[in-house]
């Protein structure tokens, strides 16, 4: 099994481990603190975080900013890749396309799907994230390009 994988798992069973387990993502990568995310679930190819609607991630009009919502859904990207990744294989982000498609407030989450990666194999890997509302109206979404190679 994936070491992060099995670490989420390990974590999510105590009451704090969610929360625990996304801040040690937040430090080894200090810009995704800027949205508080909580991981809520993560498997091999899937991956749900959440953040709160607050001031601090907020736009000039009183909604999440396009950017927390980038952020967001690069975190559940992030995780989902490195939690399927396979021994001997490594992932960086090579591009996103994202779109906006309404006003976010609210607990915002994110969905991220990542479909398989073939083992020893140079390529490229779409991780597609959905960001919804609480009433689970789509308000973003992205497809971020994950470069997938061995590692040397």
């Amino acid at each position: 099994m994936n070491p992060v994988l099995k670490m989420w798992q390990r974590a999510a069973a105590y009451p704090l481990g969610k929360t625990v387990f996304s801040r040690v993502v937040c430090h080894r990568a200090p810009y995704f603190a800027s949205i508080q995310p909580v991981l809520e679930e993560l498997d091999t190819g899937w991956a749900v975080a959440k953040i709160k609607d607050r001031r601090a991630v907020h736009n000039h009009i009183g909604s999440v900013h396009a950017i927390a919502m980038c952020n967001l859904a690069e975190f559940c990207a992030g995780v989902v890749s490195e939690a399927s990744m396979p021994d001997g294989m490594r992932w960086i982000p090579a591009g996103m396309t994202v779109r906006y498609l309404g006003p976010a407030k609210g607990v915002l989450r994110g969905y991220a799907k990542m479909r398989d990666i073939v083992v020893g194999e140079k390529g490229v890997v779409p991780v597609i994230v959905e960001v919804k509302n609480e009433v689970g109206t789509v308000v973003f979404d992205a497809e971020i390009a994950m470069h997938v190679s061995p590692k040397k």
